[in-house]
């Protein structure tokens, strides 16, 4: 497990970088014809919503 310590600003920083990241994934994924390939990033999408959640609940806790 990786222990990363940050203040709010710079997690929320975080937050918005990888959702902005999302959204461009999840227009791949809209554009991906081959079915192996949109898994892959339908896969790496739900990796990433459950970071957000994660990210989210931890500066929700730590208000």
């Amino acid at each position: 497990m990786v222990n990363i310590e940050m203040n709010r600003e710079e997690a929320e920083i975080l937050i918005s970088v990888i959702e902005r990241y999302l959204y461009h994934l999840q227009v791949e994924i809209i554009h991906t014809d081959k079915r192996e390939f949109r898994d892959a990033l339908k896969k790496r999408e739900n990796f990433l919503k459950d970071i957000i959640d994660r990210f989210k609940t931890k500066v929700i806790a730590a208000s």
